[in-house]
C-alpha cells in the first residue's frame, strides 16, 4: 500500500495543485490517486457529487479540508484492506492467529465511528457507487477478512494487479452453484473415507495421513477441472508423503486394491513402478474425466524423502512434454507443486526452481503451488521453522500471489484454486494457495505430537475434521437443497466406507500411452554384455564434412566477434590441410549428427553456450548487434532441435529440472554441464535420490548425462578432480555409465555421435 499520509495532512491547496495536474495530465500523478480523482469524475458525471469536490476549482466555491481528509481517508482504507487484510483474515482453523500489526483500524485513516453512517464517493472503486463507510468497511472485510486473505499488492504488472482485485471483490463472492457443494462433499468424503478406512484396517501403519488436510482433495479435483476448462489437456503433480495415498486413490485413481496390496507387500513391480522404494514415494499416472466430460492426463511423479527434490524434476518433466508433445504451447500442460510449510520455507531448491519461472529456458508457462499447511514441519513450531511472515513469503520475489486460506473452509478453497488456474492460464506466471489447516496425528501415525505441542494437540483432538465441518455449515446456513444434500452425502459417507471395509472391488481406470512413453517401453534394461564393448555410433566421412562446414558458417550479415572469428577459421585451417578435429568441434558435430537422425539436444549449465573454458561457442554474438546465433540451427535437413541455454547459477535446481527434462522423453539426448566438475557436490542430492537410484525405486529409465569438466590449471584440488571415485561408488547393477573421454581424432576417420 502506498503511504497517503503526505496528502491527509497536506494543505488543501497541495490537494488542488494535485488535482489540477490530474486534469491536465492523468498520468502525472500516482496511479492508485489517479484512481482517486477518476472515482470523483465519474461521481460529477452521475450527478452524485456532493459541492466539496475538486470540480468546485473551477467555478470558484471552497473546497472543505475535512471532506478531504475523509475521503481520502475512506481510499486508503479501500487500499489498506487490499494491501494488508491478509494480516487480519481468518484463515487458522485451529488458534488464534498471531498479531502482525495490520493498522487497519478506522482511527489509521483518520476515521471514527462517527463516520459510519456518512456516505463516501470512495465507495465507486469496489464497486458499491457512493455508500456510507459501514458498507465499504463490511464489503473490505467480507472480500479481504474472512477465511482468505490475498498478498498480490508487489506486483507491477497492472492487468494482473486488476485481475485479482476484481476476482476478490466481485467473482469471488457469488455463492456457488448445488451441483458444485455435491462436488466438494463428496470429494472430502472420499478424503475422510480414505484415511478411516486405513486407520482401521492398518493399524499403526505409517501413512502420513493428510487427516486435518482433507480438504487438499477438493482443491486438486477443483483445479483439475478447471484447467482443463481453461485448456490444460495434462496435469504434472510433485509430492512429498504426506496425503500422498490419499491423492492417488482420490484424485489419480488408483484403487484401493493396488494401494492395499503395496501395504501388505505382495504388489508386483508393474503395479508400483518400482520394487526398492516406500508406498508413499510411488508415482502413478492415469486419465480421469473431469464433471463436464473432459478428459485429462495425469502424472504423479515419483520422491524421494528430500520433501521438496522433486520441485525441479516435475517442473523439467513439464518443460519436456510441451515440448515434444505440444508444440511448445505451456497453456496444454499444467504443473501443481504441493509443498509443505515446513519445506518450502526450509529447503533452498524452492528458491532455486522459482527463479526459474521466467527464465527462456526453464519457463513452464506457469506453476500452482500448493502448500498444505500443518503449522509444524516433524516436531518443529513455525517461529522456529522461519523468519518471514509465512511460509510463501519467497513468492513476492517472482511478484506471484499468494492466496492464504482457512483449509476447515472447502468452498473457500475451491474458489482460490479455481481463481489460480484462470490466473495461470491468463498471464502464464506462478500462484501460490497457502491452505492453513493442521496434522492430526504426529509426523507419522506413531508419533505422539503431544511430546512437543500438548496444547496444540489438545485443540487438535477436539477439533472436527473438515467434512463435519461442512456437511453441518450446510445443515446450518444452506440452502433447502444444500441440506438435504448434506444429510445424503451423510449417509452415503458411511456406507462408502462399508463398501471398503468389505473390500468391494473396483476397476482401475483406463489409460493410454503417450507417444515418448511408447519409446521408452521400445527401449530395453542394459545388460552386462553392453558394457564389453562400446556401440557402433561412427558417422561417414562425407556426412562428417556436411556438419562441419555447417557449423563453421554464419548467416550474411552477421559479424562475429573478431577474435572468435580467427578462433573459428583457424579450426577450418586445421581440418583442411592435416584433418585435425579438436574437442569442441567434434562435440558440436556429434550433436550435429543426432540432429540429422531426428533427436533432438537439449544442453544446460552456467556459461554453456560459450563453455567454461571459452571452447564450445556453439552460440556466437554479434560484435555490432548483440544478436545471437546458434551454430546448430542451419544444419540442412537436420530434423532434431539444438536447444542450448546459459543457467541460472545453480546446479542442485537445474540438475533437477534436466533430469525431469530426461525422464520425459528417450528420444533427447539432454545434457547437463557443470561449470567445474566439482560443482556437482552442489547437485549431490539430485544425483544419490534420482539419476543414481530411481530405476532400481521406481522403474524409471532416464538418460540424462552429466558433463562434468576439469583441467590441471594450477586452481588447486578444489576445481581439478570431478570426484569420479564418488561415483564409481554409486554404480550398482548397471545403473550409470562412468567416463572418462579422451579425443584423438583425424578427420579421415570417424568421429563418435
Amino acid at each position: 500500500m502506498r503511504d497517503f499520509s503526505y496528502i491527509t495532512h497536506s494543505h488543501p491547496a497541495f490537494i488542488e495543485q494535485l488535482y489540477r495536474d490530474f486534469v491536465k495530465d492523468p498520468g502525472s500523478v500516482d496511479p492508485d490517486l489517479r484512481k482517486f480523482f477518476e472515482g470523483f469524475d465519474f461521481a460529477v458525471a452521475t450527478g452524485s457529487a456532493a459541492a466539496t469536490t475538486p470540480h468546485t476549482l473551477d467555478t470558484g466555491g471552497e473546497m472543505s479540508s475535512a471532506d478531504w481528509r475523509k475521503e481520502l481517508g475512506a481510499y486508503r482504507m479501500i487500499l489498506g484492506f487490499r494491501n494488508k487484510g491478509h494480516l487480519l483474515a481468518r484463515t487458522n482453523p485451529i488458534r488464534p492467529r498471531k498479531d502482525r500489526g495490520a493498522n487497519l483500524d478506522l482511527g489509521f485513516f483518520g476515521l471514527d465511528e462517527g463516520d459510519m453512517d456518512r456516505t463516501f464517493h470512495a465507495g465507486s472503486h469496489i464497486g458499491l457507487g457512493r455508500a456510507p463507510l459501514r458498507d465499504i468497511l463490511a464489503h473490505l472485510q467480507r472480500c479481504y477478512a474472512t477465511h482468505v486473505g490475498i498478498e498480490f499488492k508487489y506486483i507491477s504488472d497492472q492487468e494482473k494487479v486488476d485481475f485479482l482485485t476484481h476476482e476478490m471483490e466481485t467473482a469471488f463472492q457469488a455463492p456457488l452453484p448445488l451441483e458444485k457443494q455435491r462436488r466438494i462433499l463428496e470429494k472430502l468424503n472420499q478424503g475422510v473415507i480414505f484415511e478411516k478406512f486405513l486407520h482401521t484396517k492398518y493399524i499403526g501403519q505409517k501413512r502420513f495421513s493428510l487427516e486435518g488436510g482433507e480438504t487438499t482433495i477438493a482443491a486438486l479435483d477443483a483445479i483439475i477441472g478447471t484447467a482443463a476448462a481453461e485448456g490444460v489437456h495434462e496435469v504434472v503433480i510433485g509430492m512429498a508423503h504426506r496425503g500422498r495415498l490419499n491423492v492417488l486413490a482420490n484424485i489419480m485413481g488408483k484403487t484401493y486394491e493396488q494401494i492395499f496390496s503395496e501395504f501388505e507387500g505382495t504388489a508386483t513391480p508393474d503395479q508400483t513402478m518400482g520394487s526398492g522404494d516406500v508406498k508413499y514415494h510411488m508415482g502413478y499416472g492415469s486419465e480421469v474425466e473431469t464433471p463436464d466430460g473432459r478428459t485429462v492426463s495425469l502424472k504423479l511423479m515419483p520422491n524421494p524423502s528430500h520433501l521438496e527434490a522433486v520441485d525441479p524434476v516435475v517442473l523439467g518433466f513439464a518443460r519436456a512434454k510441451a515440448d515434444v508433445l505440444y508444440d511448445s504451447r505451456f497453456e496444454m500442460i499444467l504443473p501443481i507443486l504441493i509443498h509443505g510449510d515446513a519445506s518450502i520455507a526450509g529447503q533452498g531448491v524452492v528458491y532455486e526452481v522459482l527463479q526459474m519461472c521466467d527464465l527462456e529456458g526453464y519457463y513452464t508457462g506457469g506453476t500452482i503451488h500448493f502448500v498444505i499447511n500443518n503449522q509444524i514441519g516433524f516436531t518443529t513450531d513455525f517461529e522456529d521453522a522461519r523468519s518471514a511472515d509465512y511460509c510463501t513469503s519467497l513468492a513476492a520475489m517472482v511478484q506471484a500471489p499468494v492466496l492464504h486460506v482457512n483449509g476447515d473452509d472447502p468452498e473457500a478453497v475451491v474458489k482460490c484454486v479455481e481463481m489460480a488456474v484462470r490466473y495461470r492460464q491468463r498471464f502464464r506466471s506462478d500462484v501460490f494457495i497457502d491452505m492453513v489447516c493442521y496434522r492430526r496425528h504426529g509426523h507419522n501415525e506413531g508419533d505422539d505430537p503431544k511430546f512437543t505441542q500438548p496444547h496444540l494437540y489438545e485443540l487438535i483432538e477436539k477439533h472436527q475434521n473438515p467434512r463435519e465441518v461442512y456437511s453441518q455449515y450446510l445443515l446450518a446456513h444452506g440452502e433447502t437443497g444444500a441440506r438435504e444434500l448434506a444429510k445424503e452425502m451423510e449417509k452415503k459417507f458411511w456406507g462408502d466406507l462399508q463398501e471398503r471395509l468389505d473390500e468391494v472391488k473396483q476397476n482401475p481406470l483406463p489409460y493410454h500411452y503417450q507417444q515418448p512413453e511408447l519409446w521408452w517401453k521400445q527401449l530395453r534394461r542394459a545388460r552386462a554384455e553392453d558394457f564389453h564393448s562400446s556401440p557402433d555410433t561412427a558417422i561417414g566421412e562425407d556426412l562428417l564434412r556436411r556438419i562441419f562446414d555447417a557449423i563453421m558458417a554464419w548467416p550474411e550479415g552477421f559479424k562475429p566477434l573478431s577474435k572468435v572469428e580467427k578462433l573459428l577459421q583457424e579450426k577450418v585451417r586445421l581440418f583442411r590441410t592435416d584433418g585435425r578435429i579438436d574437442w569442441a568441434t567434434a562435440e558440436l558435430m556429434a550433436y550435429g549428427s543426432l540432429l540429422l537422425e531426428g533427436k533432438d539436444v537439449r544442453m544446460s549449465g552456467q556459461d554453456v553456450r560459450r563453455g567454461t573454458f571459452s571452447h564450445r561457442h556453439a552460440v556466437l554474438r554479434d560484435e555490432q548487434t548483440d544478436g545471437a546465433y546458434n551454430r546448430l540451427s542451419r544444419l540442412p535437413d537436420a530434423k532434431g532441435q539444438f536447444r542450448i541455454y546459459n543457467s541460472l547459477l545453480s546446479e542442485y535446481g537445474v540438475l533437477g529440472f534436466e533430469y525431469g527434462y530426461a525422464l520425459a522423453t528417450p528420444n533427447t539426448l539432454v545434457l547437463w554441464e557443470a561449470q567445474f566438475g566439482d560443482f556437482c557436490n552442489g547437485a549431490q542430492t539430485m544425483i544419490d535420490q534420482f539419476i543414481s537410484s530411481a530405476e532400481q525405486k521406481w522403474n524409471r529409465m532416464n538418460g540424462v548425462v552429466m558433463l562434468l569438466p576439469h583441467g590441471y590449471e594450477g586452481q588447486g584440488p578444489e576445481h581439478s578432480s570431478a570426484r569420479m571415485e564418488r561415483f564409481l561408488q554409486m554404480c550398482a547393477e548397471l545403473n550409470m555409465v562412468v567416463t572418462n573421454v579422451t579425443i584423438n581424432i583425424l578427420a579421415h576417420r570417424a568421429v563418435s555421435s
